[in-house]
């Protein structure tokens, strides 16, 4: 069995580290030496990586519409 790759918990990464592995990430699944054995963990890393990359964008609009919203008053 092919072991499994080790990373880092989303929530410790920076905005820009999660989205900097999510390419790297791409650029090894259309790769042609794509690891078939831990194409389930990459994907699931993935999904990960995009769903807090998702939240914190929404938590930026919405704190960023608020300090405007603020300033029209």
């Amino acid at each position: 069995m092919t072991e499994q790759p080790v990373f880092t918990p989303v929530s410790e990464l920076t905005y820009s580290k999660a989205v900097a592995e999510l390419e790297s990430i791409l650029r090894m699944m259309q790769g042609d030496e794509c690891d078939i054995d831990r194409l389930a963990a990459y994907t699931r890393r993935a999904t990960e990586l995009l769903r807090e990359c998702r939240t914190r964008l929404t938590a930026t609009d919405e704190e960023l519409r608020a300090i405007l919203s603020d300033l029209e008053k």
